[in-house]
């Protein structure tokens, strides 16, 4: 069953985009002060909280095509901040990890976040954060209900060649 349209419905999706784009863009902004982007830095973080992993799980949970991972990777490893490996059982299959050498870059991503998060939602009470959240799941529901293969860390469909 359809709401009728307000104006609050009409601007909330458009309002809700441009912030994630103002989000991405403070963000992008912050981590180029440590050498990287955004893309490069959103995978060094998955791979924090996900230590063995292979690309194509790594590409579904970033939402990114294959080759854009494979190219994000190929930068990573020249920089000494993964490694990739062959899956046991499957030699086309890479797994990948951080070396080492990313623990620092990790650190300090992971202070950016804190930090980013800490000056975002400075002026934003718990009660309005669960309001918000439940929002932001029941719009997540929705859209996989219009969408069914789109869940959540899924990466869509490749389109065929």
């Amino acid at each position: 069953m359809q709401q009728p349209q307000s104006a609050l419905r009409a601007g909330f999706l458009t309002e809700l985009s441009v912030t994630g784009r103002k989000m991405r863009t403070l963000f992008d902004g912050l981590v180029r002060q440590q050498g990287l982007n955004l893309s490069r830095a959103r995978l060094l973080l998955q791979l924090a909280r996900n230590e063995a992993i292979t690309q194509s799980e790594l590409a579904a949970r970033l939402e990114l095509e294959h080759p854009t991972i494979v190219r994000l990777l190929d930068g990573l490893e020249k920089q000494g901040l993964i490694r990739r490996n062959t899956v046991d059982g499957d030699r086309r299959a890479k797994q990948v990890s951080l070396t080492p050498a990313a623990e620092g870059q990790v650190a300090a991503l992971d202070e950016t976040v804190s930090s980013m998060r800490g000056l975002l939602l400075q002026d934003v009470t718990e009660e309005e954060l669960e309001v918000a959240s439940r929002v932001l799941r029941k719009l997540a529901r929705n859209i996989e209900a219009q969408a069914p293969g789109i869940r959540a860390g899924e990466a869509p469909p490749e389109e065929p060649d």
